[in-house]
């Protein structure tokens, strides 16, 4: 059924949008009588409705929809991993509650606020009625979903534990969100604190220091190397600032196309795992994921072999990644998981300790899961301790700059004072 995006009036004459279910236009104008709004305008129809449909009605359609986004819609339509879990966990509860997978999929519709998410449930609703699986209907939105979600929901269904496996993947998402909440919090305050911080350098510098240096124009003693190294630092923000500022930013977006090039980044990330006390940070992270999903992934059913090929992906650190896609091919050859892992040198000793107990012993699963419980919490103790020392590190160098500044102005007026007597 397609879904419309509307405009119409309340019973109290306020405007109010919104999307909506129905055969046609005219049977959305019933619908929304019935609820007491009266329909003005139809702005266009999902991407699902047009199936089948001429070239020109999607373009007219497309051109509608495009012509009318405005800031409302951009804050609102972004669907992220907090979206999908919470979407998961409501889908996994009517599923066990005994909800056919169509009526539920048509709550869902009902239920989420993101439009973009709606205009996707509404595609997989439609593709499912018309007698696709979840998963090849989810498979036609794998931006949004992920390689992980789709596999899953796959191993679920050829299972018969759809359900079951949609709670872990609601778990999943859920973990990994709250674990890249933490550590995008702890990166902010830092963060905030060298724009200000740059903010009042760069004030002082072109603002304050300028006014307070013109009284030493005129003496005729020699300033101490802090005050002429203040002065020309001044000075040459000054002159030549509308130089800098571009220069500055070429740079970062220089370096930040580099960092994700195809030569760059596994550069980069090579020299990131070898920064210390970020570098163990970042190994942590990529084994608890690496150990988290594929425990997850096997535990929902999905072979070993296209496991590893999802937490290839799923691990962004490249050195990292190219030791998982070095073990899955090992495996294919008959070998086992932890042998590859320790040859590598990048994953810790504990890893390819646990890896191998848990393959003889036949619970690689409970072995992964208890290996990423323990770096996630060790990632947790270091990212609060990181916190706690950035602050204080963060304040002192401000503290320090502006020291400098303050006495590269006062040791002249001292010694003017000096002189005077």
């Amino acid at each position: 059924m397609p879904v419309f995006e509307y405009r119409g009036l309340s019973a109290a004459g306020k405007t109010t949008t919104g999307l909506k279910e129905a055969d046609s236009p005219k049977a959305l104008r019933a619908v929304l009588r019935k609820e007491g709004i009266f329909l003005t305008d139809v702005v266009g129809q999902a991407d699902a409705s047009l199936k089948g449909a001429g070239k020109g009605a999607k373009a007219a359609a497309s051109q509608a929809l495009s012509t009318d986004i405005n800031l409302r819609r951009l804050a609102r339509g972004r669907v992220n991993t907090d979206d999908i879990a919470i979407m998961t966990r409501q889908l996994a509860t009517l599923l066990g509650a005994g909800v056919t997978l169509v009526e539920a999929l048509s709550a869902m519709v009902d239920q989420v606020e993101k439009e973009q998410l709606k205009r996707i449930l509404s595609d997989v609703k439609q593709k499912v009625n018309e007698g696709n699986s979840l998963a090849d209907a989810l498979n036609g939105h794998n931006k949004v979903f992920g390689n992980l979600f789709i596999n899953m929901i796959r191993a679920g269904e050829s299972s018969g534990a759809l359900d079951s496996v949609l709670l872990r993947l609601a778990e999943f998402t859920e973990g990994q969100a709250r674990l890249r909440q933490k550590i995008v919090g702890t990166m902010i305050y830092p963060l905030i604190m060298m724009v200000v911080g740059g903010g009042v350098l760069v004030m002082l510098m072109t603002v304050v220091v300028p006014k307070v240096t013109k009284i030493f124009d005129d003496m005729k003693v020699t300033l101490p190397w802090t005050t002429r190294l203040l002065i020309w630092s001044s000075n040459f923000l000054q002159d030549w600032w509308f130089v800098l500022v571009p220069l500055f930013i070429a740079c970062a977006i220089f370096f930040f196309q580099w960092t994700r090039s195809a030569k760059g980044k596994p550069v980069w990330d090579r020299l990131v795992l070898k920064i210390p006390v970020f570098g163990p940070l970042v190994r942590m992270l990529s084994v608890a994921r690496f150990s988290r999903t594929l425990a997850t992934l096997l535990k929902s059913g999905v072979p070993l072999l296209t496991a590893m090929e999802i937490v290839k992906n799923v691990i962004t650190n490249t050195v990292m990644s190219d030791v998982v896609d070095k073990a899955r091919d090992s495996i294919r050859e008959g070998e086992s998981i932890a042998n590859p892992l320790k040859r590598s040198g990048e994953f810790p000793p504990l890893v390819y300790h646990m890896v191998s107990i848990g393959e003889r012993s036949g619970q690689l699963e409970d072995m992964l899961l208890n290996v990423a419980d323990s770096y996630e919490s060790q990632v947790n103790v270091r990212i609060g301790a990181l916190t706690s020392l950035l602050e204080p590190l963060m304040i002192v160098s401000m503290g320090a700059v502006i020291a400098f500044v303050a006495f590269s102005i006062l040791m002249p007026i001292l010694q003017m004072n000096s002189m005077v007597r």
